[in-house]
């Protein structure tokens, strides 16, 4: 896991590192500490006690009833295989029909918000400042009383997850929560309260609203790039995969980087009207730009200093651009004319910026979504198959994907390679402690036991299905395992002292069966509290340690009845091809 590339493993790599360092220091405390320990304190020679008493009759009692019911699962183990088919299909079933619901990024909301205001290019700071001041009352009157710190407004400026933008269009209401009380709104139920109060407000511009998380920065969950060449037909599209989003239940906030720019005068040539007149287009060209930003003629310097000497047209101010076109343009023939005769004029706002990705012109349209009703990848998939229908109206243009889904598929790749590298570690470990090929098959059969445990966590829980959860699952494989070794070297020996292969198994299991509960209650008891949320639950740790627990747990029952049944059922052949068995 420490290899895990991207935000989302630079993020948790303090996990792996630090349960690594700490089994580090704990071999060395087993291995060379602890002998020490035992040896100083000494043999003590006394009667054992009630509580002893009373636990060494629970144990034989607990050993007992188990010893019954691993015989008679060994003698009915086609029961035994059709259970554990069944709690593996209904896991497999769970996830693929939906039961489980998908939910790849899940943090734990800030106690800050913003609700932002994108004003038509142009505006004056004061006009956005108004608007933004409307909004802040609207909020104010929709807080309860002890759920806000402080509200603020901004104007010329606006704030995002992942950069500062700054423009007299942009404004900004920052509301800052206290600390929930017992009973109190989540941030995302104060948004939700409000929202349709706030976007419903007259005036200008488009109104969003923003929540910030813990965890790793990662984008917005549905993140659109359409590209094309032709900018046109790439705004047409654009609005086209907008009304796509707009028709689904549960995406909002939508908007793009397409932000006009402030108003422009756009000429163009008359052709005839300069061959008449006997000018060419360089001529015109310079006469416009010596009326609008004039023209360097010499360069001189003072004390050192470059001065340039720049020539323009008197009297024509930024706020009267039209005047430009009633400019007198001298003629060859030693006449005039003025622009206007020259060119056809047109009021146009051009835009703020053109975007390129790839070397293409890009749009990129960013939602978020109701994680209840959907999940970046239904959306994707959505838009894409919808998409294709409507192509052949913009074949210049197309779309990627990227937003939450490309960092999904990033951390998805990375930890399928892990989890195979992880599964071949341990196999190669195992293969080599116990001289044998198809024994470390047999333990790592506890895997998929695992990932049923946690599928019916996750039902239980009703959490979502998140990267953090796969996380923890590819952690959990390196835990499941041991118990399955500590039966199976346990039979191992009884095997070679003699015993028979379902004497040896069940033996084994027996002896094994306090110190395996011991091991998995103590695992399952230091992160029960994280994994249940006593004291609060985390969205971001949360489902590691609720994925651990309830792998573990399930997979630890399952493992004491399949794992003896699996070794009677793959021993008994090798033992009878051994010579002199």
């Amino acid at each position: 896991l420490m290899l895990l590339p991207g935000i989302v493993g630079d993020f948790m790599f303090v996990i792996p590192f630090v349960v690594t360092l700490a089994l580090a220091i704990s071999l060395i405390e087993a291995f060379w500490m602890l002998p020490a320990h035992v040896l100083s304190l000494g043999p003590v020679a006394r009667a054992p006690g009630r509580e002893q008493r009373a636990r060494i009759a629970f144990t034989r009692v607990l050993r007992h009833r188990y010893a019954q019911a691993l015989a008679w699962t060994v003698r009915h183990w086609i029961v035994l295989c059709l259970i554990v088919a069944s709690l593996i299909a209904a896991a497999i079933g769970a996830a693929a029909t939906g039961l489980i619901r998908v939910q790849f990024f899940a943090f734990d909301p800030m106690r800050i918000f913003y609700v932002n205001v994108d004003m038509p290019a142009g505006s004056p700071i004061g006009a956005t400042l108004a608007r933004v001041e409307q909004l802040e009352n609207e909020v104010r009157r929709q807080m309860q009383d002890g759920e806000a710190r402080r509200i603020a407004s901004i104007a010329g400026a606006k704030f995002t997850d992942a950069e500062a933008l700054f423009g007299d269009s942009y404004g900004q209401v920052v509301v800052a929560l206290l600390p929930r009380a017992a009973g109190g709104r989540e941030v995302g139920d104060m948004v939700e309260g409000m929202r349709a109060a706030v976007t419903a407000l007259p005036g200008p511009g488009t109104v969003s609203f923003t929540q910030l998380s813990g965890g790793p920065p990662v984008q917005k969950p549905v993140k659109i790039r359409v590209r094309g060449d032709d900018l046109t037909e790439l705004r047409a599209a654009t609005a086209e995969v907008r009304r796509i989003l707009e028709s689904m239940d549960g995406t909002r906030d939508i908007t793009d980087d397409d932000t006009p720019g402030r108003p422009q005068l756009a000429l163009r040539l008359d052709r005839d009207a300069l061959r008449d007149a006997g000018l060419s287009a360089s001529q015109v060209a310079r006469a416009v730009r010596l009326q609008v930003e004039g023209e360097i003629v010499a360069i001189t310097r003072d004390q050192g200093a470059k001065l340039e000497v720049r020539v323009a047209a008197a009297g024509v101010t930024d706020d009267d651009v039209m005047r430009v076109l009633d400019a007198p343009i001298a003629l060859p023939d030693g006449g005039a004319t003025t622009l206007r005769a020259l060119v056809g004029s047109e009021s146009t706002r051009g835009p703020g910026v053109i975007k390129h990705y790839n070397l293409r012109r890009t749009i990129t349209l960013e939602a978020n979504l109701d994680t209840e009703k959907l999940n970046s990848l239904a959306v994707a998939e959505s838009v894409r198959t919808t998409w294709e229908a409507q192509r052949t109206r913009f074949p210049r243009t197309d779309l990627d994907f990227s937003g939450e889904l490309e960092d999904v598929q990033e951390s998805l790749e990375a930890m399928k390679v892990l989890f195979l590298l992880g599964v071949g570690l341990i196999y190669l470990i195992l293969a080599a402690q116990f001289r044998s090929y198809w024994q470390p098959m047999m333990i790592l059969a506890t895997v998929p036991l695992a990932f049923t445990g946690v599928a019916v966590g996750l039902l239980v829980s009703g959490s979502p299905l998140s990267l953090y959860t796969l996380y923890g699952v590819i952690a959990l494989t390196g835990i499941v395992v041991n118990s399955a070794i500590v039966l199976i070297d346990a039979a191992n020996e009884r095997l070679k002292a003699g015993m028979g292969v379902m004497h040896a198994a069940i033996y084994a299991a027996r002896r094994r069966v306090v110190p395996i509960i011991i091991t998995t209650s103590t695992t399952v008891g230091g992160l029960f509290s994280l994994a249940a949320g006593i004291g609060g639950y985390s969205m971001l740790w949360g489902p590691v340690a609720g994925a651990i627990v309830w792998g573990l747990g399930v997979a630890t029952v399952l493992t004491l009845f399949v794992m003896p049944a699996l070794y009677i059922a793959c021993m008994r052949r090798s033992v009878l091809l051994q010579p002199g068995r």
